[in-house]
């Protein structure tokens, strides 16, 4: 009993225990709700607050917006209006402008009608004076010819036979005095241009040789250049292609090769390898390959730079490379470059003188040996190849003209041409400017006296002036002052066609007349 009795009170405990819990958190539930519905309307009530909020800002700035646009539009019809106004106020200076030219041309009109008839009337009489002139001119011959026994064309054919032998006599002197003013005129006006052509051109000219020259400190560094039974030396040999010679020479080794582009690579190469003790075959066409590179690179930017200087623009890289590449080539001793220089200075100023295009000389002078140092079809006159090449990079017509006629292994078909050619025997031929193997400068004197010599009448001759002068002693019994200047002239004329030389030669015909008589 007290078992069921414990029981019973604990079932009674936990029910008791179970509805008061119920109540609690049913009362907790209750409030809770109408906690979130408060919540929930605060929430609401702020959405609105700022909903209401936003919608004032966003009409704020749609009215600023549209005060914006109207104030732009308003600047837009004024701008335009005042752009109308000036159309109408240029309309109308344009119409009073013309109003006053048509008054202009209306007077004139009437100015000229006027002149017109006055003309007229003078014509009639002018031809009513020249009637009465011719008239009393007929009367006049008529008188002469009664008093003369004469008809006019007898008169005529007799003042014309006497005046006709005087009329040949001074023909010739006049001729004659007119080709020597002609050939003076010429002369000078010529020796002017090519005086102040050369007197506004001076360029350092520079010898170059087959050969270079290596300095070194002691000999111990030529056994290292050689190698181990030759290997270094002919690896440098096989990598620049240049013969290296070692001799007994103290402190020096020989560069020698036709081509200056590899002496210069061989002897920057070999500067290097010494000055960084490193010397072997490996290093060798490292270092070699290494100088290549830069010199390519120098001679582009030589090449530039010579354009910058004349102010040549324009040119194709290759050909400006070619350019660079001139300045590691010489002809008889002439720096290329130099030469290349001078001539299109030359060029350009002279072209200046004579009224023509300057630029376009400059440029032809600039390129006109550029065939010498291009590497493509080497048996090809060097003009031609010039020309082929500036042909090639898209030069001007006139230039691949100039570029291959000027030496004559081209016809001349631009007035620029026989310039570049001129120029080219200038820079070459002033004293100084080439060197001449002297076998052959003897011989081209011997030609000249030989030629002169061929022609009957001539007594002697010498070649003086470096071969600039040829002068000619003839027999005057069988030469006449008429035929010497038919000899000198045949003279320079066969000289022109069989031989080759620089600049001009003056072939000067002396011929001496002498009397002698004895008193007994």
């Amino acid at each position: 009993m007290e078992i069921l009795l414990i029981v019973i009170c604990s079932v009674a405990a936990a029910g008791i225990t179970f509805f008061i819990t119920k109540g609690m958190i049913g009362g907790k539930l209750k409030a809770h709700d109408e906690e979130l519905q408060r919540k929930e309307k605060e929430m609401l009530d702020d959405i609105n607050e700022k909903a209401e909020i936003v919608k004032k800002n966003k009409i704020l700035e749609t009215r600023e917006k549209f005060l914006q646009m109207k104030t732009e539009h308003e600047a837009d019809v004024n701008k335009r209006n005042a752009a109308l106004v000036a159309n109408e106020n240029r309309v109308k200076q344009k119409e009073q402008s013309i109003n006053k030219k048509l008054e202009e041309i209306q007077r004139k009109d009437s100015e000229i009608d006027e002149l017109k008839e006055r003309l007229a009337k003078q014509s009639e009489a002018v031809t009513v004076k020249k009637e009465e002139a011719e008239k009393l001119f007929k009367q006049q011959v008529s008188a002469l010819e009664k008093i003369a026994g004469l008809t006019g064309d007898d008169a005529r054919a007799q003042l014309i036979e006497s005046l006709k032998d005087e009329a040949k006599s001074k023909a010739k002197g006049y001729i004659k005095d007119i080709m020597e003013e002609a050939k003076m005129t010429a002369t000078k006006e010529a020796k002017k241009i090519v005086m102040q052509t050369v007197q506004r051109v001076a360029t350092e000219q520079a010898i170059e040789n087959c050969i270079s020259v290596f300095n070194i400190e002691n000999d111990e560094i030529k056994g290292r250049i050689i190698g181990r039974e030759g290997r270094n030396i002919r690896a440098l040999e096989a990598a620049t292609g240049v013969e290296i010679i070692v001799d007994d020479t103290p402190e020096a080794i020989i560069l020698s090769a036709f081509d200056p582009v590899r002496r210069e690579i061989a002897r920057l190469a070999l500067h290097r390898l010494v000055s960084d003790g490193r010397i072997h075959p490996a290093r060798i066409e490292e270092v070699v390959e290494k100088t290549r590179k830069q010199i390519e690179e120098e001679l582009v930017e030589i090449g530039e730079r010579t354009c910058i200087d004349l102010g040549v623009h324009g040119l194709h890289p290759e050909l400006v490379r070619l350019v660079g590449k001139m300045r590691y080539r010489s002809s008889y001793g002439q720096n290329l470059l130099q030469h290349s220089r001078e001539v299109a200075n030359f060029c350009a100023i002279m072209a200046a003188e004579l009224g023509m295009n300057a630029k376009m000389a400059k440029r032809a002078g600039l390129l006109h040996d550029i065939g010498k140092v291009s590497d493509e079809d080497p048996e090809l006159p060097h003009a031609l190849l010039g020309a082929r090449l500036a042909e090639k990079y898209k030069e001007h017509p006139s230039i691949v003209n100039a570029i291959g006629a000027h030496h004559d292994e081209m016809e001349m078909t631009d007035p620029i041409s026989p310039i570049i050619q001129v120029c080219d025997a200038m820079s070459g031929a002033r004293p100084g400017a080439r060197r001449e193997v002297f076998e052959s400068y003897i011989k081209r004197l011997k030609d000249l006296e030989t030629i002169a010599l061929s022609y009957d009448g001539v007594q002697k001759t010498y070649a003086i002036q470096a071969g600039r002068e040829l002068r000619v002693i003839v027999e005057s019994e069988k030469i006449s002052d008429s035929d010497a200047d038919t000899l000198a002239y045949d003279i320079s004329s066969k000289i022109q066609t069989e031989m080759t030389y620089p600049g001009q030669i003056k072939v000067t015909v002396i011929r001496e007349k002498r009397a002698i008589a004895f008193a007994k």
